[in-house]
């Protein structure tokens, strides 16, 4: 007889109990009253009273009739994105997060299989379960080649890993309608019981129909309409309200008009959010102020996705499961006071009893950023005009850009930024040791009037992003970005270029403000709300220079992002995503 059937026999005493609580029965999406006791890192029993499990060292919290729920599963986010794990958990777990299921697109887009590793073995001894996907970049084609193949098996090793749950976000544009190298992951994953996590932004009929034979689940539909498209074509649908979107409206519509398996997810939570306190309770709260029972809405941010990743024994409160539980003050306002994660507690009053833990990542993650630029690095020749016209990107808002033409100002031979008619200069640049790729396009919408700008934290590419209406500003932005290992930077405008020592120019501009981000370029071990206040200060900063859209951080850092189909940035040229081709500068005759 084991530990737990002592306990809920009343053979031995528990190690913790929860008493007077109304328990959720997710199964039946009901509220009970009920003790919960808890053996090990184990739920033993769920007796109406506890009280005889109760011994000399049994840690007692009074759920006083409160709410008494799983803890809950974050379906879709990215955990190592401006925070790394050891730095971001505790905050997570205030907001009754004990479980993510983590893109890697960041440190395993970098690093490969090795980044992958690194990230579990950060989590790896927190007291909070961490679950990843791989990330499908060294298997896609549509613009560069895959990786090469030891890249690649490296990477469908982790597939083997118990704490891997299948493959990352694959961009619908990359596999419908098209033979792709990534197939080979999808059936790796397949044969282990593993998940296939889709990326449908803009796909719908027959494309979302035969992208439905390739993904598991989708977090990109925006509206209800959108979330049945994707029930009716078997594809689970994953509901987004975070840092990047909120799709509660849209996601609480489907789930009052019918009854389906779904779940719930924040798609990241950034530092201005973490360290206000606010993660998945946040998500499950604007589902529920969007009309949703509170019961349904709790079900999908626990046992949903606990169900579709496989985590059997999470999800849920009853015996034999994790003794992942949070305490609610108040159900309809998602109010944490307490988490028991693993059978310990982690969060008394709605404050960590934990705290931030440190990761020796090796000395190649924080020194990956290669890239040399001078102002002549951002020239551009007037020859790549068409009657003095060129291809250039409109930003229109969140993530979206598309394509049109501008006639920049011509200075000699070059082309020039015209802040007076919105043309700035958008630069990405090939970070990686050893690649000396970079090109130089144009942009409109972003508002720049003086400046620029420049940040590694570029989505799915190993990158430097620059925007500016100045080449000396964005020289001196990029080089600080490098300086500092990764992260942003904004200069103003100064006077002209000076020769250095060796000749050549060297950007006069000075950096008005920077966040370093030197762990693999795209996440600091900081404190959280040191790395808020920082990127608040890079907002206003980006303010000060005329960027004026509506999430000026959003709009650099997604500019080479392809999973939104539209022209987007490649160190190559424009890609043009829809028509799986990179382009030039130069507009295409009439």
């Amino acid at each position: 007889m084991n530990g737990r059937q002592a306990v809920a026999l009343g053979a031995e005493p528990a190690d913790l109990v929860v008493r007077d609580g109304r328990v959720l029965t997710a199964e039946l999406a009901e509220f009970r009253e009920r003790d919960v006791a808890v053996a090990d890192d184990r739920i033993a029993a769920l007796p109406e009273d506890a009280s005889a499990a109760v011994g000399d060292d049994t840690t007692v919290v009074e759920a006083d009739g409160r709410a008494v729920v799983p803890g809950f599963v974050d379906a879709h986010t990215h955990a190592d994105f401006f925070q790394t794990i050891g730095t971001a958990y505790h905050r997570l777990l205030e907001g009754g997060t004990t479980t993510v299921v983590s893109e890697t697109s960041a440190l395993g887009g970098a690093f490969g299989a090795e980044g992958v590793r690194e990230l579990l073995a950060a989590a790896e001894d927190l007291p909070f379960a961490f679950r990843a996907t791989i990330p499908v970049q060294p298997f896609t084609d549509t613009l560069d080649d895959p990786a090469d193949e030891a890249t690649r098996e490296a990477v469908l090793d982790l597939l083997d890993d118990d704490r891997v749950v299948g493959v990352g976000e694959t961009d619908w544009i990359h596999v419908v309608g098209r033979e792709s190298p990534a197939e080979v992951a999808y059936d790796r994953a397949r044969s282990l019981g593993k998940r296939v996590v889709g990326h449908g932004a803009g796909c719908s009929d027959e494309d979302l129909t035969a992208y439905a034979g390739v993904v598991d689940n989708d977090h990109e539909a925006i509206g209800a309409d959108e979330v049945l498209e994707r029930v009716e074509r078997g594809i689970h649908p994953v509901g987004r309200t975070g840092s990047i979107r909120d799709d509660s409206e849209a996601f609480a519509e489907a789930l009052k008009a019918h009854d389906f398996d779904a779940s719930l997810s924040t798609d990241g939570v950034w530092p201005g959010a973490l360290a206000d306190g606010e993660a998945m309770d946040g998500a499950v709260r604007r589902v529920i102020d969007r009309g949703v029972d509170p019961a349904t809405a709790l079900r999908t941010a626990t046992l949903g996705p606990a169900r579709h990743f496989g985590l059997d024994d999470r999800g849920a409160v009853a015996p034999g499961n994790v003794a992942d539980l949070v305490v609610l003050d108040d159900v309809a306002s998602v109010a944490v006071d307490t988490v028991v994660a693993g059978g310990e507690v982690v969060v008394r009053g709605g404050e960590a009893t934990v705290g931030p833990r440190e990761h020796d990542y090796p000395d190649e993650f924080r020194d990956s950023v290669s890239v040399d630029a001078t102002p002549e690095t951002f020239r551009v020749p007037a020859t790549a005009a068409r009657d003095g016209t060129v291809r250039a990107l409109e930003y229109r808002h969140g993530l979206i850009t598309t394509e049109t033409t501008v006639d920049p100002a011509v200075e000699g031979e070059t082309l020039a930024a015209s802040p007076d008619d919105d043309v700035a200069k958008a630069a990405l640049l090939d970070r990686r040791e050893g690649v000396d790729d970079g090109f130089v396009g144009f942009l409109s919408g972003l508002g720049v009037e003086a400046g620029a700008a420049a940040t590694t934290l570029t989505w799915e590419a190993s990158a430097v992003a620059a925007v500016g209406v100045d080449d000396g500003a964005m020289a001196a932005a990029v080089e600080r970005v490098a300086e500092m290992g990764g992260g942003w930077a904004v200069a103003g405008s100064g006077g002209p270029a000076e020769p250095g020592e060796d000749g050549a120019e060297s950007p006069s501009s000075e950096v008005i403000a920077e966040l370093p981000m030197p762990v693999a370029g795209f996440a600091t071990d900081a404190p959280v709300a040191e790395t808020a206040d920082g990127m608040a200060d890079v907002r206003d900063a980006l303010r000060s220079v005329g960027v004026g859209v509506e999430r000026p951080l959003l709009a650099v850092q997604t500019l080479p992002f392809v999973g939104v189909p539209s022209l987007k940035l490649t160190p190559r040229g424009y890609a043009d995503v829809f028509d799986r081709e990179v382009v030039g500068l130069t507009p295409d005759a009439e």
